[in-house]
């Protein structure tokens, strides 16, 4: 079958084709192939070739053009809500210490556990779908809140089907989120158990890439090393939940492994960064959480500009840190408090995005890269980190097909 061949004509591209800048293109054209973007620049200058066997031709009548947005980690299967918990943290509980007191993640375990897999699907579309109203295109969703054997291939499965939504979903094996109850006094049996089903797991088809959360109050370094020491024998990459609450050297493990990306970081020393440098892991920031928690130590992001380390943005949706549901107000938050500039946090949502899921064929409007961009009610995309509290997306086009909005 012949892939259908469109031109999108007077669209004002974002192309991000350039590791600086934004490369726009004033009265573009983009020429998508099926599922493919063929042709990409002025439309002044489109060869007479690009237009043979057109199937159809949109006039995008001068709306702002960038890459589909790209969510790099969320949680977005589970049961339940934790507003009780947002009360206790205005009242002064910290984070720490309400998971230790057996709130926190495992709050979310229960429930989830409780939940039927119809009632986490239809939670996790209605969530998905929120993302999409924003110019969602691909999304990473982790497991973590099931930790059992059937637990974990459950909401696994969920997040799989998530793709029925056209979205590309990319799912991430997070067993080694927090200790069960089941297990408790036994973390390093637990650990061996999270190793034993990833094979398992593997073999269903249901994960993308492993990830842990290395910290104080969930795995130590040693117990990540293990769990990532077994995805390597499978053959699977490696990213890691760092320095979020304290330094524990997680990047530097990670780096080890030549992880995909390190997330949070905000408590990232001068070594981790050198490391994820030299291994090319991308730091990806959660201003989401950061926020919720009303953290002040920032992540070092200056330092991480100067390293060369890509940095990308996410939602980190999740019921107990961060349970926001918009990814331009993730841009817009990564431009007030971590100082970034409008341009860095759309790559951190496009291209940088994409090479934190290991994806490198998305995330700029250039030939060859896969046809999934969004049409705005913009005249500049500093405007989608300018904003917040409105949505300015037209359409958004996945495959090479087009979504109204």
């Amino acid at each position: 079958m012949t892939a259908v061949r469109t031109l999108w004509r007077g669209g004002h591209l974002v192309t991000l084709a350039s590791p600086q800048g934004w490369g726009l293109v004033p009265e573009g054209a983009l020429v998508t192939e099926g599922d493919a973007i063929r042709w990409v620049g002025p439309l002044s200058e489109l060869p007479p070739s690009m237009r043979d066997g057109l199937s159809a031709e949109h006039d995008l009548a001068g709306a702002l053009v960038t890459p589909g947005l790209i969510d790099p980690h969320t949680h977005l299967v589970y049961g339940g809500e934790r507003s009780a918990e947002f009360e206790l943290r205005l009242q002064g509980a910290t984070y720490e210490e309400i998971a230790r007191a057996g709130g926190g993640i495992r709050s979310t375990v229960a429930a989830t556990r409780a939940a039927d897999e119809i009632s986490l699907r239809h939670s996790a579309l209605a969530r998905a779908r929120a993302l999409m109203n924003e110019g969602l295109t691909t999304l990473e969703v982790k497991s973590g809140y099931g930790l059992s054997l059937e637990d974990e291939a459950r909401c696994l499965r969920v997040a799989r089907s998530l793709s029925d939504l056209g979205l590309t979903v990319r799912t991430t094996y997070l067993a080694a989120h927090a200790l069960p109850p089941e297990f408790d006094g036994r973390t390093d049996d637990y650990v061996d158990a999270v190793c034993a089903w990833m094979p398992q797991l593997q073999q269903q088809g249901l994960i993308d890439a492993v990830d842990a959360f290395c910290e104080r109050i969930a795995f130590s370094p040693a117990q990540t090393r293990r769990v990532f020491e077994t995805a390597r024998r499978l053959g699977l990459p490696v990213k890691l939940h760092a320095e979020q609450l304290s330094d524990q050297g997680g990047a530097a493990l990670a780096s080890e492994f030549q992880a995909l990306s390190c997330d949070h970081l905000e408590y990232l020393s001068d070594s981790g960064i050198q490391a994820m440098a030299d291994a090319g892991t991308v730091a990806v920031l959660l201003p989401g959480a950061f926020y919720f928690l009303r953290e002040t130590k920032l992540p070092p992001v200056a330092a991480l500009r100067a390293a060369g380390v890509p940095i990308a943005l996410a939602t980190d949706h999740n019921p107990g840190s961060s349970p926001g549901l918009s990814l331009l107000l993730m841009m817009n938050m990564a431009c007030t408090f971590f100082r970034m500039t409008p341009e860095e946090a759309l790559r951190g949502l496009t291209v940088n995005a994409a090479r934190a899921l290991g994806l490198p064929d998305r995330g700029q409007l250039v030939a060859g890269q896969r046809a999934d961009f969004c049409v705005w009610d913009a005249g500049h995309p500093r405007e989608l980190a300018y904003y917040f509290g409105r949505n300015p997306r037209r359409a958004t086009v996945l495959q090479g097909r087009q979504h109204e909005a």
